[in-house]
């Protein structure tokens, strides 16, 4: 990702209070989140190796 182009809106002591994304770089934030949840959830699944995977879509006619 790209720098993040944000702007910050203050309070009236100067005090950040909120942040305004341009929406194409908050959604691929979101992404990110989403796909860091997915990885976390899946951390204790059993691993395969690159052949077993290979074997299993050929089996299932994927490639």
């Amino acid at each position: 990702m790209e720098k993040l182009h944000e702007r910050y809106m203050i309070d009236d002591s100067g005090k950040k209070i909120a942040v305004v994304l341009p929406l194409d770089e908050y959604e691929e934030l979101l992404e990110d989140l989403h796909d860091l949840a997915v990885i976390a959830e899946r951390k204790d699944e059993p691993t395969i190796s690159l052949d077993e995977l290979k074997k299993k879509l050929q089996a299932d006619g994927i490639i």
